[in-house]
């Protein structure tokens, strides 16, 4: 039996080393072809070139935040319009920067110091079902 996530691919960008690995083995024994990034700019180079199934973006990071990947991404046709992004961020759901992004595209917030590893691949799932 073919294990339902064979094919769909995942890309991690976050800037805390510990956390991207700990996603990237995650996300691998779970099935996922994943790919990573230390930064949001090698994560919109990765997302484009390899038009990943889902992204999984870190919102504070130096030189471009995930905010602006994700716009970026969704600048690149009907593949960036449409690729679920999972925010992973230690922000408050009111803060500013989660501001910037409710009430246009639906993307899921999870903050890190609130989430399980079981809630995520969860969400995930849920993404994934659709694409």
């Amino acid at each position: 039996m073919q294990n339902t996530t064979d094919n769909q691919t995942i890309l991690v960008v976050d800037d805390d080393a510990p956390l991207l690995t700990a996603l990237v083995d995650k996300l691998t024994r779970e099935g996922y072809r994943v790919f990573s990034a230390p930064n949001a700019k090698e994560g919109l180079d990765r997302a484009v070139k390899h038009k990943v199934d889902l992204i999984l973006l870190d919102i504070m990071m130096p030189e471009m935040d995930g905010v602006s990947m994700m716009k970026e991404v969704r600048k690149k046709g009907t593949w960036g319009k449409k690729v679920p992004v999972i925010f992973l961020t230690n922000l408050d759901p009111n803060d500013s920067e989660i501001k910037k992004v409710k009430g246009g595209e639906t993307d899921f917030f999870l903050v890190k110091v609130n989430w399980t590893m079981n809630s995520l691949l969860e969400k995930i799932r849920e993404c994934l079902k659709y694409t």
